[in-house]
């Protein structure tokens, strides 16, 4: 052919495009763009060799190889696909509004299937190699019988140059001239971890190979013998295909977990949308991992980006997993994200089938669902508080692990309960320091249910706010009827109010403490001379409370903590009975501080102030025993 040299056409209306597509991607991205074009060409081939409209080899092996070379500061990218024509050239590369993939599924739309998608339908992905280059290369010799080589040089402005090439190898070889702020691309391992990154699953091998090295003893370099990616991703394939053993080793090397998964999901989806995809659900060491969630988008396997919020519902960015969905670009946008009536589709749907799968685990594996709750409590908790939707569909198989190491769902747990406290749930924070309350309650057949995650508290308000009338109480906020001992303080009304009213006189005066409320109860308990008691309303308050860091907040909310005596304990009655007696009343005090003590260290972790008098007064009472 003739040398040519002239401008290349960018219309007004394609300049905005390359703006947005390119101005705040990673510069990285050219790899992934160029790798991507060079599998396009290769399936293109495949289709036309598929329907007997080119002629290939059987034996012939398709790949894209990166050969980089850091002394000349370049990068090629070698496709040995569809290849082009000078005609083509002028069109797809000279002329910016047309790409080559639209017009290649125009003509062939009707001679393909879903499982041969072309991945560059795109337009502009060839123009990120400007975004790293002074001067870009191309030449390509097309699969069509009779077509000569071309040779297209650009150095980064309109002017380009076409001419014969010497190119003897069906396919098109990029080359890439690196400017000085680009030459970290040279570097061959920054090169590998892009590919991995971006390229990991493209369906035709790629191979990198550091020109640099050649020189060198080969067994050096074996892995330029190996393809960088896995051209048949897991879930590529249908589930009916997969193994047990095949999701756990994808996971591992996917998310380098070396933690088997709990269980997976596996989407394949064809209408209204395609999505196919792997979710899983990880074992945790403890709740903090909930953070490190990866979810990765793909399309068509080409990688797009982590965690896209606006696909993936927000609670599940918590899982790991992959998301491949053809009808989303490859260079997504916030503002297309949100506008594209497929996007909210997807979301929807991939909660849907998030739900059907757990509600499907607690049907037929309800033990190995129980066995689970502990890692994936965080994530059904957090996704009903964030979409009503999903609630919907799993709020009956949400469960609770009670005092009793049963799981109980809210409905159980009330249905069992409704004749000692109807519409109340007790529960427990922390086990150990609730461990006197809870002994109290299961010494007299009460209950309550375990809520000792960070999200607790607000999931607790949401359920109150969702299932009408029912109320959380903390085990120490209330002493519940059945805990109390009735008959006997039936026997004699007149003495019990005497009784109760020199009590709460001595105890004040003991605790010298205006702010401490004392009540006086008989409970079932004997053993139990008294407990802490703090309103849930309190409670919640003080959680507020400390929420507002930075601020002093004390006095914005009132002390309503509560001592309850029990007048049924010996302890109790012996002080009541020396009350009177002058030589004890220094006795009494010690005894009723220590009792006071007592009843907050079960109720909640003494400050350092309290915790030194305790220790004194325990010596005291100690050395008057011998």
């Amino acid at each position: 052919m003739n040398q040519e040299k002239g401008n290349i056409s960018i219309h007004t209306q394609n300049i905005f495009p390359i703006i947005k597509k390119w101005l705040y991607s990673d510069r990285d991205i050219f790899v992934r763009e160029l790798i991507s074009n060079g599998c396009d060409a290769v399936n293109k081939l495949k289709r036309l060799s598929s329907i007997g409209e080119a002629k290939v080899s059987d034996d012939t092996k398709y790949s894209v190889k990166v050969k980089v070379n850091k002394d000349k500061k370049t990068i090629e990218f070698i496709d040995n696909g569809i290849g082009m024509t000078d005609e083509e050239v002028k069109k797809y590369i000279n002329q910016v509004a047309f790409s080559g993939a639209e017009d290649f599924i125009a003509k062939y739309q009707d001679k393909m299937d879903e499982s041969n998608q072309i991945i560059g339908h795109f337009g502009l992905g060839f123009y990120s190699a400007f975004m790293v280059s002074d001067s870009v290369e191309i030449n390509t010799l097309s699969y069509k019988e009779g077509s000569e080589p071309v040779k297209w040089i650009c150095s980064g402005g309109t002017e380009y140059e076409m001419s014969a090439s010497d190119k003897t190898e069906r396919g098109t070889t990029i080359v890439l001239h690196l400017n000085e702020e680009s030459t970290e691309f040279a570097d061959e391992y920054k090169l590998r971890e892009i590919i991995k990154k971006h390229c990991a699953f493209l369906p035709t091998e790629i191979y990198l190979e550091n020109e640099n090295a050649k020189a060198k003893d080969k067994d050096e370099n074996k892995e330029d013998d190996k393809p960088l990616n896995d051209i048949h991703p897991l879930w590529m394939k249908s589930p009916s295909e997969c193994t047990e053993e095949e999701y756990k080793e994808f996971y591992k090397k996917v998310f380098h977990d070396f933690k088997d998964p709990l269980f997976w999901i596996h989407l394949n989806v064809d209408y209204p949308f395609n999505l196919k995809g792997i979710l899983y659900f990880p074992k945790l060491d403890h709740e903090l991992n909930t953070i490190e969630g990866q979810i990765k988008l793909f399309n068509n396997q080409v990688f797009v980006a982590d965690n896209i919020k606006e696909v993936i519902p927000e609670f599940l960015m918590l899982l790991k997993g992959v998301i491949d969905c053809a009808d989303l670009p490859l260079n997504v946008s916030r503002s297309f994200l949100q506008n594209d009536r497929n996007v909210a589709k997807i979301s929807k749907h991939i909660s849907k089938k998030v739900a059907d799968k757990l509600t499907e685990l607690y049907k037929k594996e309800r033990e190995t669902y129980n066995n689970f709750w502990n890692d994936i409590n965080m994530f059904i908790k957090y996704g009903c508080m964030r979409e009503d939707d999903f609630y919907d569909k799993v709020k009956d198989i949400i469960i609770f692990k009670n005092t009793n190491g049963n799981y109980v769902t809210l409905k159980e747990y009330l249905e069992a309960n409704k004749e000692k406290h109807e519409n109340k749930v007790f529960y427990v924070d922390d086990e150990k320091q609730q461990a006197q309350y809870i002994r109290m309650f299961k010494e007299n057949g009460l209950e309550a249910i375990i809520l000792n995650s960070k999200i607790d508290s607000h999931f607790i308000n949401f359920l109150e706010m969702k299932e009408n009338g029912v109320k959380f109480n903390r085990i120490d906020s209330d002493i519940s009827d059945t805990l109390k001992d009735k008959d006997s303080d039936n026997e004699n009304k007149e003495e019990i109010e005497e009784e109760t009213k020199t009590l709460e006189g001595l105890f004040k005066n003991i605790l010298s403490n205006d702010k401490v409320k004392v009540n006086v109860e008989s409970l079932k308990s004997e053993d139990i001379p008294a407990v802490i008691l703090l309103s849930e309303e309190s409670r919640r308050m003080q959680q507020m409370n400390s929420m507002f860091q930075g601020m002093d907040t004390s006095n914005m909310f009132q002390n309503d903590e509560t001592l309850v005596l029990n007048r049924k304990n010996n302890l109790v009655k012996a002080i009541l009975s020396k009350s009177s007696d002058e030589s004890k009343k220094e006795d009494i005090k010690l005894i009723g501080e220590h009792i006071y003590d007592l009843a907050m260290m079960s109720h909640k972790q003494l400050d350092g102030e309290a915790m030194a008098k305790f220790i004194s007064r325990s010596n005291k009472i100690l050395t008057k025993l011998i």
